[in-house]
């Protein structure tokens, strides 16, 4: 097999889909490997360095001309070309929360898996994890900058100080993200609350951090009290394939402190905030009803070398799985069958088409 990849071109993208360790293991399986020159310069990864690995070093369409494209984020308008019908693409692509992306992907006839969809047995979704690990640390490290009064905040600090009351951080959703957000505000001194309806979710919280982060259970009454009270609230709600469902009305958004922060990691499946409009890292916040909303698509681009280590290191077996044979490896791996999204112009996903207003078809009819 073929394996290209291709330079991220979405605003402020500046991961790379594939290390040269990656490219190393995809060689060592007799796989060629296709790097678009520069692609890992935003991660700090020279082109050198995958040339060493095996990797050759290629313009944008040759990159795109492989059988295998791997990716970080959903193909562009610009990308849109190189979709074809003899296409296996591998990313993140949220179609829920894009489906111009849908609608490309279908009338091309490519194939293409998400990571965002690849889910376990056990419901856990081992591509989503990593990123989501990431997303949710930086969201506490973005909502205590942007609660400063230079950048349009309350002007509060977020761990507080010697006999002055620390800022209370509310997560919605107690998953990777809201986990990692709601561990990392705890560390910062803040006074914080995980809310979530799982409460075996909450009570394995509440073992780890013995009472440093306040668990409650999630239903209207406690979100109204908590969204009301946050300095920074941070959305961590996800639905998998799905659209995020809207756990915070306008009216509350209307009700909350002047100058309170939102980061809604969420807006890649459409938000859970309703006053959530997707930003980007070049113009990141924007104020509605006196709260600074930060609603960055893809909030891990803001570390690419930490984020793309982090990325391959989870994506590098399911890789080499389809490159290996895609209907085999489909035929044979239900996660990896979940991670179909869209076949033989048609999305596979069930989620996802019901997200979308479509009628799921069969992948490995399709494929």
């Amino acid at each position: 097999m073929i394996v290209g990849v291709p330079a991220e071109v979405k605003d402020g993208e500046h991961r790379v889909a594939l290390t040269p360790d990656g490219v190393r293991e995809l060689r060592a399986h007799g796989h060629e490997v296709l790097v678009e020159r520069g692609a890992g310069e935003g991660s700090s990864i020279t082109d050198a360095e995958y040339e060493a690995a095996g990797a050759r070093l290629v313009g944008a369409g040759d990159a795109w001309s492989a059988g295998l494209v791997v990716k970080v984020k959903e193909p562009q308008p610009d990308e849109w070309p190189h979709l074809r019908a003899d296409l296996v693409l591998f990313t993140y692509l949220h179609l829920a929360a894009y489906p111009d992306v849908a609608d490309a992907l279908v009338r091309s006839g490519a194939t293409a898996l998400a990571y965002e969809t690849v889910q376990l047995a056990d419901g856990s979704l081992p591509l989503l994890a990593p990123m989501s690990e990431v997303a949710g640390r930086m969201a506490t490290q973005v909502g205590a900058h942007f609660l400063e009064r230079g950048a349009g905040g309350r002007g509060v600090l977020l761990g507080g100080a010697p006999g002055v009351r620390p800022a209370r951080v509310v997560v919605l959703g107690a998953g990777n993200v809201g986990w990692n957000a709601a561990w990392i505000a705890a560390g910062m001194e803040a006074e914080v609350l995980l809310l979530d309806k799982a409460l075996d979710r909450l009570r394995w919280v509440d073992q780890i951090h013995r009472g440093r982060i306040m668990t409650l259970a999630s239903n209207r009454g406690t979100v109204e009290r908590a969204v009301t009270e946050a300095d920074l609230l941070i959305g961590a709600v996800l639905v998998a394939g799905g659209r995020a469902p809207t756990v915070v009305d306008e009216d509350l958004v209307r009700a909350m402190k002047p100058g309170a922060v939102i980061v809604d990691v969420a807006v890649d499946q459409g938000g859970c905030v309703a006053t959530t409009r997707e930003t980007t890292h070049h113009d990141p916040v924007y104020e509605r009803h006196g709260v600074l909303h930060y609603a960055v698509g893809n909030i891990p681009g803001a570390v690419p070398n930490t984020s793309t280590y982090a990325l391959t290191n989870a994506t590098l077996p399911y890789v080499l799985a389809v490159a290996g044979g895609l209907r085999t490896a489909v035929a044979g791996d239900p996660a990896l069958r979940a991670g179909v999204n869209v076949a033989g112009g048609a999305v596979v996903n069930p989620a996802v088409a019901e997200a979308l207003g479509r009628d799921p078809a069969d992948p490995l009819e399709r494929l």
